[in-house]
C-alpha cells in the first residue's frame, strides 16, 4: 500500500490533536473531557491510528494508557507538525503586519539581568505589539524546553555539544567571570589585590552545579586554591544583590552584567584577573523554520553583543 492510501488520507490533523491530548491527560476518558468529545469518538480515533500505522501507540491499565515506543515516536511527529502549523500561522501574521508576533525566549537569570534585558527593550520600542514571554531555568532544563517547542529560542552558557542534540547553536559571545565586591566594600580602594587575600572573606554564589560554577572552581585551582568555606549559595539576584550592597561580601559575575545591568551599579570589578571565560550560545530547533520575530530577536542579540563579540574574535 502507498504512503498516501496508507497514511496520507487516514490520518487527519483532528487525529494528532486527540493523540496528543491522549497522551498528555494519561487517560482516554480525560482526553474525551479535555477535549469536550465522547469518549467512544477518542477510543476509535486512537484505534484507527493503530491500524492505519499497523503498531500499538499506547499501553492500557488501570491507571490509564501510557505511550510505547511506537506511540512516542509517532508524538514527535504530531507535535513537531502542529509547531510548524503554530510557525506558519506567526509568519502569515507577521508578513500581514511585521509590527505584530510573540516570542518566547529562555535564559538565565544573569543574562536576563544584563545583555537580554537591552535586547528585549530595543526589540520592544521598535516593534511595540510583540508579546514576549520569558523563561528562567537551568541550561539544561531549556534545552528540553527547546524541544518540546516550549520556547522559540534561548540563550545559554555553553555546556558540551553533546547537550546540544536536535538543537542548533551559535556563538554569540564569551562571557568572562570577574570578583565583585560592593562600593563599601574595603576591598574596592585596592589598586592589586592576590585572589588568595579574599579566601577568608563572606562570599555569595549564584551557580552551583553549572558552568559557569566550573570555571570558577577552575579559576581557584589555577592559582594553588580551593573554593572559599565561607560561601552562601542562593539563584536569587536579589538576595545577591542585597548582600553585596552591605559592604561584608564578594561575589563573582560575568562581565555582561557588568556592562549591560542597571545603572548605576551597585558593586564593582575588583583588580583581579577573570576566573575565566563563559561562551554563550543562541540555540533554537534543528531544522524547524524560524519566525520572523525569532530572525529580529537574534539579529537584536548579535547587534547588543558586539562589544564582547569584538573582544572574544
Amino acid at each position: 500500500m502507498q504512503w498516501t492510501d496508507r497514511i496520507g488520507r487516514r490520518v487527519k490533523l483532528r487525529d494528532l490533536h486527540v493523540l496528543l491530548a491522549v497522551a498528555q491527560s494519561g487517560s482516554l476518558s480525560r482526553a474525551a473531557e479535555r477535549l469536550g468529545i465522547s469518549y467512544p469518538v477518542v477510543s476509535r480515533t486512537i484505534s484507527d491510528l493503530e491500524q492505519a500505522l499497523g503498531v500499538r501507540l499506547f499501553d492500557r491499565g488501570a491507571a490509564g494508557v501510557e505511550p510505547t515506543m511506537y506511540g512516542r515516536a509517532f508524538l514527535d511527529c504530531g507535535t513537531a507538525v502542529f509547531d510548524e502549523l503554530r510557525q506558519g500561522v506567526k509568519r502569515i501574521e507577521f508578513l500581514s503586519d511585521p509590527t505584530v508576533g510573540e516570542l518566547r525566549i529562555g535564559s538565565t537569570q544573569p543574562l536576563f539581568a544584563g545583555l537580554l534585558s537591552i535586547v528585549i527593550d530595543r526589540l520592544v520600542v521598535q516593534h511595540p505589539r510583540i508579546a514576549i514571554q520569558s523563561t528562567t531555568e537551568a541550561s539544561r532544563i531549556l534545552r528540553n524546553a527547546l524541544r518540546e517547542r516550549a520556547i522559540d529560542v534561548a540563550v545559554v552558557p555553553t555546556a558540551q555539544s553533546s547537550e546540544n542534540h536536535g538543537l542548533d547553536s551559535e556563538l554569540l559571545f564569551d562571557d568572562q567571570l570577574f570578583v565583585v565586591a560592593g562600593l563599601q566594600n574595603r576591598w574596592v580602594r585596592r589598586r592589586r589585590i592576590e585572589l588568595a587575600e579574599l579566601m577568608d572573606e563572606r562570599w555569595i554564589w549564584h551557580f552551583g552545579n553549572t558552568p559557569a560554577g566550573t570555571l570558577v572552581e577552575n579559576g581557584f585551582r589555577s592559582q594553588g586554591l580551593t573554593l572559599p568555606e565561607r560561601v552562601i549559595v542562593s539563584d536569587s539576584l536579589h538576595l545577591r544583590n542585597n548582600l553585596l550592597a552591605t559592604g561584608r561580601y564578594l561575589s563573582v559575575l560575568p562581565e555582561s552584567m557588568l556592562r549591560f545591568g542597571p545603572k548605576p551599579l551597585i558593586f564593582k570589578k575588583l583588580p583581579i584577573p577573570p576566573l575565566g571565560s563563559m561562551p554563550c550560545e543562541i540555540l533554537t530547533v534543528k531544522n524547524r523554520t524560524l519566525s520572523p520575530v525569532v530572525k529580529l530577536f537574534i539579529e537584536g542579540a548579535h547587534d547588543v553583543a558586539k562589544p564582547l563579540a569584538k573582544r572574544t574574535g
